[in-house]
């Protein structure tokens, strides 16, 4: 809070939120709506009036909180984490894929530091801004109609927009399916929702496991914003009995994972939403690396065994006091000689 500057209420703040005008009082930034159109000249930044009609809407047509980068300084550190990585080294910057931009500050200075981008975007009104840069560039920017949560759908059939085939994306892309121990083919930046973000981060997980989806190109770096409650539960140590679960075990093993950044969200992170009302966990988000093994499938593990596998470890945690070995009895006997060959 500022010095001599009274507090504004649940409603001062929504206000300011809403307008995309927060001022990030932890680094002394200038609202960030102006300072990203003064760093970014080229970029389209939505006026105050129109981000105010972008929040209507939303709350009319979505339960969805998102969450949006803003500060021009948060994006210059993102972009810094994001030339890291898999495969740094001089010459151009691999592809990668920004689900969500929303207004589109990071995706301006990612361009700016010679990245290929494709932003896949869900929202319409946030995609016309976008397919404007894109058109005033020449082929750095690739703008997609599509939720990267959406993907790969279990319904049958065509897939209408925001759904997406990872299939077809990737051959829009031009990014071809290489062997598991090879190199990142492709890096993914977004900031996943807090409305059933395990859900999220298990989905992807599975199909990281059983190489399906994105997976089924290689090992696909996700440099993701989630919420410093998972976090700690995707980096638990044996003994935290609350936080140490078949999630943490399944992602450590499969993951090699890196915490890049942390941030508050108040100051940094803007959504076209109030969240007073919802509960959050705390009021930081971690940028976290999850690059997948290279020796992942060295062993017996296998993507076609990978499922009996994440059923034995999620039975080994249903209940932490029995005995493990009373629990790796009610597992599949393939998967015991697999555990005890000899």
């Amino acid at each position: 809070m500022l010095a001599g500057r009274a507090p504004l209420g649940a409603a001062g703040c929504g206000r300011l939120l809403a307008a995309g005008l927060l001022r990030p009082l932890l680094c002394g930034l200038p609202p960030c709506w102006v300072t990203a159109g003064r760093h970014y000249p080229s970029l389209r930044v939505a006026e105050p009036a129109k981000e105010k009609r972008l929040v209507r809407k939303e709350q009319r047509s979505s339960l969805v909180v998102r969450r949006f980068i803003a500060c021009p300084q948060l994006a210059r550190t993102v972009r810094r984490c994001l030339q890291g990585g898999a495969g740094p080294g001089p010459g151009p910057q691999p592809l990668l894929l920004e689900f969500a931009p929303g207004p589109g500050i990071l995706t301006q200075s990612l361009l700016d530091a010679g990245f290929r981008v494709v932003a896949l975007e869900s929202n319409s009104d946030f995609l016309t801004d976008l397919q404007f840069l894109e058109s005033s560039l020449d082929g750095q920017l690739k703008v997609i109609h599509g939720d990267f949560f959406r993907m790969d759908p279990m319904a049958k059939g065509a897939l209408k927009p925001p759904a997406v085939s990872s299939e077809k994306l990737f051959e829009t892309l031009g990014v071809a399916a290489v062997p598991w121990r090879a190199d990142v083919p492709l890096k993914v930046f977004g900031i996943v929702p807090q409305q059933l973000e395990r859900n999220r981060l298990w989905r992807l997980l599975f199909a990281m496991y059983e190489c399906s989806s994105i997976y089924r190109y290689g090992r696909v770096e996700l440099n993701l914003f989630i919420s410093e409650k998972e976090y700690t539960v995707l980096t638990a140590k044996p003994g935290k009995s609350k936080i140490y679960q078949a999630f943490t075990v399944l992602a450590q093993l499969g993951y090699e994972i890196e915490l890049l950044h942390k941030v508050r969200v108040l100051y940094q992170l803007i959504w076209p939403k109030t969240v007073y009302g919802h509960r959050l966990p705390n009021d930081h988000f971690c940028l976290v690396r999850l690059t997948p093994q290279q020796n992942l499938f060295t062993g017996g593990l296998k993507p076609s065994n990978a499922s009996t596998f994440i059923f034995m470890v999620k039975q080994s945690f249903a209940k932490p006091k029995s005995k493990l070995t009373d629990r790796l009895r009610r597992c599949n006997g393939d998967v015991l000689k697999w555990l005890l060959p000899n």
